[in-house]
């Protein structure tokens, strides 16, 4: 028998990658084809995504540029649409799956104008521009959060919740017991400031840290992404304070660190909040406040609501503030216990088996419509 083919369109910032990955990863373990296309951004990936066959075709984001740019980046949509219409011709999928951004649109748009099945996947609690321009177009919408904004009243019948798909070194964690806070046991701090760390947190968090009582100074240990940048003051101040803490640059072994911490200080982009959510470790969530339409803040605000976290502003998040928040938690672990397990209840480590069913469904409608013709 044929095995299906589905394309993923995909790339960008590890937001949209990491859940094509994951669903990459389930879909060729129950015996998919898959390819995977991109614009010029994608050349070097891993994992299971460097493993497909890779299309590149043309794709320009619009928002925040000049009006000279603004209209480039028209051009090249319209020609990448062009360009992914024909490689669908060629192809034949029996369905594409887009994950947002400007570099799943013009293969996505150029999907909806055939009769391939096609879904998207909305990866932060606000429906993304790409994904907004594609919802009443596609034929599912998957959820990483129940309560997702944005979305047109006229598409809310095709939406299902899968929740957000994380690498497989992540789901791995998802068992792993909340560490012991008892006696004298080390209380693990990991900060994640998004691919290339924030200076905010680099600011705010040893200030912060410095300001506890001894009897919890004494038990921290900090893990730390940092700029380059800031990484000699913010290793002068942890020095300074008698503060254990790892730093770097890249995090490298982020499951094994996330496992181990009682409490997450972050952003709140997309791949941050359903990582620790899905190894069940609470947060104090810091959204970018530049961040495209404000999207990291709604993100932040459902891990608070959920009783999973705490949402933390960029304007309130100053070392006082902090202090105060981290003493109240640090100084009482059962509620950072009941966070973790409320981070759990709403975490989906699933998400990629819950994915890759719909896609099944996708592809299963058509195989049955063919048949039927």
């Amino acid at each position: 028998m044929k095995k299906p083919h589905v394309l993923l369109a995909a790339g960008g910032t590890g937001g949209h990658v990491f859940p094509a990955e994951a669903l990459a990863s389930e879909l060729m373990d129950r015996g998919f084809r898959l390819g995977l296309v991109t614009d010029k951004r994608g050349q070097a990936y891993g994992g299971a995504l460097g493993a497909l066959e890779t299309h590149h075709i043309l794709a320009g984001g619009i928002a925040g540029k000049s009006v000279p740019a603004r209209i480039k980046s028209v051009v090249e949509l319209g020609l990448g649409t062009w360009q992914a219409w024909r490689l669908l011709k060629n192809l034949q999928p029996d369905a594409v799956v887009g994950f947002g951004g400007y570099a799943s649109v013009p293969t996505m748009m150029a999907a909806t104008f055939t009769a391939v099945p096609t879904a998207i996947h909305e990866q932060n609690a606000l429906l993304g521009r790409a994904n907004r321009l594609l919802a009443g177009r596609v034929k599912s919408i998957a959820t990483s959060f129940a309560d997702t904004q944005g979305l047109p009243n006229a598409a809310l019948a095709k939406v299902s919740l899968t929740g957000m798909p994380v690498r497989a070194p992540i789901a791995a964690k998802c068992d792993a017991p909340y560490p012991n806070t008892e006696g004298d046991a080390a209380l693990g701090i990991l900060v994640l400031g998004g691919s290339q760390g924030a200076t905010v947190l680099s600011q705010v968090v040893p200030a912060a840290l410095a300001k506890l009582p001894d009897e919890i100074k004494n038990r921290l240990e900090v893990t730390q992404q940092c700029r380059d940048e800031d990484m000699d003051a913010v290793k002068r101040a942890y020095a300074e304070n008698g503060i254990c803490a790892h730093l770097a640059t890249f995090i490298d072994d982020v499951p094994e660190r996330m496992a181990k911490a009682h409490l997450m200080i972050s952003r709140a982009g997309a791949s941050s909040v359903s990582e620790a959510l899905a190894v069940g470790r609470p947060s104090i969530l810091v959204p970018y406040p530049y961040a495209a339409d404000d999207h990291q803040t709604f993100n932040a605000q459902a891990v608070d609501a959920a009783g999973a976290g705490w949402i933390m502003p960029q304007d309130t998040f100053t070392p006082d503030n902090l202090a105060v928040r981290l003493d109240s938690l640090l100084g009482l672990p059962a509620v950072l216990e009941k966070a973790a397990r409320c981070a759990r209840d709403v975490g989906r480590a699933d998400a990629a088996k819950h994915l890759a069913d719909l896609v099944e469904n996708l592809v299963g409608h058509k195989q049955q419509g063919s048949a039927e013709v």
